[in-house]
């Protein structure tokens, strides 16, 4: 019997824990489960769970990745198509694909499916973050107008928007340095300035200007009797569709099947054929990821030149083909 003990990345948890643990459960093998504080509902199927750790690490040794089949979220180097890949230049196919032998996600969608949050349309997730970036000013977001324009282009196609965005001193989660960093340094609430009444308003605030569109927050504070994770995810069991920065939170997305538009500015998920039908995004639920970038990191501009990508030398974000997807294709 196996005990599982990791607090790595939420992401990485996501990608690389969970569904070994999942895999453990359907063989016999797992015991017991050590994880972050708030985890729980993620690993349902164990009766052994306990959330002793109080913070996450970027250290992947230190958080306990060196005892999982997949050590490392971008591939597998040892068991790709049964062949060695140490040059992700030269092989484009290796990227975002693992060792699958001993990895199996658990069906969330499936277990999490509820009655409780039906809001009598079918549901748009959005979830957004605002933190420090490994050192660096967060460029990963949607800010006011992005979320105005995605508010109403949802709920004029007859959807509910159901909007996250956690706030990083939340005690009901565990942060990583990446969040604890943007807590000391300040980095808060995403905020806009009305012109029409010179009134600052949060994304937060947004949300209750549209008839439609329910601040995450609130739902959990509607409904006492569940955890913070567990309303997020019997929430998200009954969405259809996601919009997502990259990172944690795309990767939980794209365990709920539907479709999930992926908002990158930079990172490895700009590799050749990340999204690639053998990509773990692909292979948690079979969901449509479909990437939208938007490169904006200047350690990334040769390599993203190279392969193809177009370049955002403006400064800002630039939002417009996550919303021409939203009002072409959805």
């Amino acid at each position: 019997m196996k005990t599982l003990k990791v607090n790595p990345e939420f992401g990485i948890e996501l990608a690389l824990a969970v569904p070994y643990a999942y895999w453990l459960h359907t063989q016999g093998k797992l015991e017991k489960v050590i994880t972050s504080n708030g985890m729980k509902p993620f690993y349902y199927f164990c009766d052994d769970v306990r959330e002793e750790f109080t913070g996450r690490t970027i250290d992947n040794s230190a958080a306990g990745l060196n005892e999982l089949p997949n050590n490392w979220i971008h591939h597998n180097s040892l068991k790709v198509f049964g062949k060695e890949y140490n040059d992700l230049e030269d092989t484009s196919v290796a990227n975002g694909v693992l060792d699958y032998s001993q990895w199996t996600p658990p069906p969330y969608k499936e277990h999490y499916k509820n009655d409780v949050f039906d809001f009598g349309k079918p549901i748009v997730f959005i979830s957004n973050k605002f933190n420090l970036e490994h050192g660096q000013p967060p460029t990963g977001y949607f800010d006011i107008e992005c979320l105005h324009q995605m508010f109403d282009m949802f709920t004029k196609k007859g959807y509910s928007v159901v909007y996250k965005r956690v706030d990083n001193r939340d005690s009901r989660f565990t942060v990583d340095q990446n969040e604890s960093d943007s807590i000391r340094m300040g980095y808060g609430d995403i905020q806009a300035k009305i012109e029409s009444t010179n009134e600052i308003i949060s994304d937060w605030d947004l949300t209750n200007y549209f008839k439609d569109v329910y601040l995450f927050n609130d739902l959990v504070e509607k409904y006492p009797k569940y955890s913070f994770n567990e309303v997020q995810l019997m929430i998200m069991a009954n969405s259809s569709k996601f919009v997502t920065v990259c990172g944690g939170n795309s990767i939980l997305s794209s365990y709920f099947g539907g479709n999930v538009l992926s908002y990158i500015h930079k990172g490895a998920e700009i590799r050749p054929n990340y999204f690639g039908e053998n990509s773990y995004f692909r292979k948690l639920s079979n969901a449509n990821v479909i990437p939208i970038y938007d490169i904006m990191d200047e350690t990334q501009r040769d390599y993203a030149k190279k392969h193809g990508y177009k370049i955002n030398d403006t400064g800002k974000n630039d939002y417009t083909e996550l919303l021409n997807t939203i009002g072409d294709k959805w």
